[in-house]
């Protein structure tokens, strides 16, 4: 089973993407993302 999670910029905190992850999974998705408000890459960590 797949749940959707929505990925939150770790600088402005601007919520940009939405993605799915295995239900099963402890561990919080961090991906490097480019954000559409800082206008650079950086992190982007999952939300609670």
């Amino acid at each position: 089973m797949r749940k959707k999670v929505l990925l939150v910029c770790t600088k402005c905190l601007s919520r940009n993407y939405t993605t799915t992850v295995k239900t099963s999974d402890d561990k919080r998705l961090e991906v490097i993302k480019h954000c559409k408000k800082c206008n650079e890459h950086t992190l982007h960590k999952q939300s609670k």
